[in-house]
């Protein structure tokens, strides 16, 4: 069905960091000027907001694998996914997938797969679903593989993660833990230390390695990043190699040598809405009253993001503008994705229609197509036209 050619009409818009009054016009998939659609809809008591762009997400894992033992059909997973992005007003998403030497669900042949059925069903998915690789730095013999792999599937993310010292801390310290991490990806304890020994025996060769994975990457248009940075030292040589973006930063100088290079930092939402890192590490609302957080990420919970820009407006840390441009405005900006994140002529039309009184999301709109609307969002927008293209999900 064609795109509904529609003019919102009275609700509160986010334009321009404020929540101001103003019609906002949808000219099939992208916003319009004022005026120029055929079918009004009253929003009164509504606020409209840009679509969330999330820029790492890993609750989509629950989808294929709701038990560790128990996969699913990825094709029929993403679209489960899909529905919860909408629901949660997401509209832009990338799945942040492994590409480890731990094996099981994040082996490389795991990703190769989720690439696969990616494709296969980007047609049927609401949400623009891209695919953001984590790639473990000790995988020195994988560098021609990762770039087929780029090239075949046109990846633009790629972040780089090293878990061998947490691998080894936990061996030592938790061996519960560390035999559940190993059990999850099909291993006994004893054959994921010798893979962890193994890996760690490259070490004087993951500098040079990276520096040339990295410049190849860069050479296709990838942006890259680092993973948990601990430290400004291990900041300072992920930007060396132009891993610019520094996500989820588990110390304040890791944070703060981003920023003083204006370098993105990317923290989890659940951090903020839980009051603090599940694992320990530093309370994303630190770095956002510091100034020293760009954008919020769901981490392993997609409800968690529009959660924290309330959270963060409660706390006055910003107001709820500012908090909502963190999973919008400033993550496309990010990504270097100047068609979306605002509520602009020209722009895609992503939109997320939210109920103040309520918090809750009401409606979704992605690409100038309804993919979620419930309670009196809905009743509103089939009232208007009960023919609108509500997207098949």
């Amino acid at each position: 069905m064609p795109h509904p050619n529609l003019r919102l009409t009275g609700a509160l818009s986010l334009i321009d960091s404020t929540l101001d009054d103003g019609d906002l016009t949808l000219d099939g998939a992208t916003f319009g000027a004022t005026g120029s659609a055929s079918h009004d809809v009253d929003m009164s008591g509504y606020w409209l907001l840009p679509g969330i762009v999330d820029l790492h997400g890993d609750g989509f894992e629950r989808h294929i694998r709701p038990r560790p033992t128990a996969p699913f059909d990825k094709r029929h997973a993403l679209q489960a996914a899909d529905a919860e992005l909408a629901t949660n007003g997401v509209t832009t998403a990338w799945f942040a997938q492994s590409w480890s030497w731990e094996g099981g669900s994040r082996s490389p042949d795991e990703a190769v797969a989720l690439l696969d059925a990616r494709r296969q069903i980007a047609h049927r998915l609401g949400a623009d679903i891209r695919i953001q690789l984590r790639f473990e730095t000790h995988m020195p013999d994988d560098h021609a593989a990762l770039m087929g792999v780029v090239r075949d599937f046109h990846l633009d993310y790629i972040i780089f993660n090293n878990h061998l010292p947490e691998a080894v801390e936990l061996a030592q310290k938790a061996p519960a833990r560390f035999a559940n991490w190993a059990a999850q990806n099909g291993h006994d304890p004893e054959a994921l230390l010798a893979i962890v020994h193994a890996a760690k025996k490259a070490d004087p060769e993951i500098p040079a390695f990276l520096r040339a994975l990295a410049a190849d990457l860069r050479a296709h248009g990838v942006t890259l990043g680092s993973h948990d940075d601990p430290d400004a030292a291990t900041r300072a040589f992920f930007r060396g190699i132009g891993a610019r973006v520094c996500e989820f930063p588990t110390s304040v100088d890791a944070a703060q040598a981003a920023r003083a290079a204006g370098e993105p930092v990317l923290m989890g939402a659940p951090n903020i809405v839980r009051g603090g890192s599940q694992s320990g590490n530093i309370a994303a609302m630190d770095l956002v009253e510091d100034g020293l957080c760009d954008a919020l990420i769901s981490d392993y919970y997609i409800p968690a993001l529009a959660q924290a820009a309330w959270t963060i407006a409660d706390a006055r840390a910003l107001s709820f503008a500012h908090a909502w441009e963190m999973i919008s405005t400033r993550p496309a900006a990010i990504m270097g994705l100047g068609d979306r994140g605002r509520l602009c002529p020209g722009q895609r039309a992503d939109l997320v229609v939210m109920n103040p009184n309520t918090r809750r999301i009401e409606a979704t709109i992605a690409n100038g197509k309804i993919t979620y609307a419930s309670a009196e969002a809905a009743r509103r927008f089939v009232t208007a036209r009960p023919c609108l293209a509500l997207a098949a999900q």
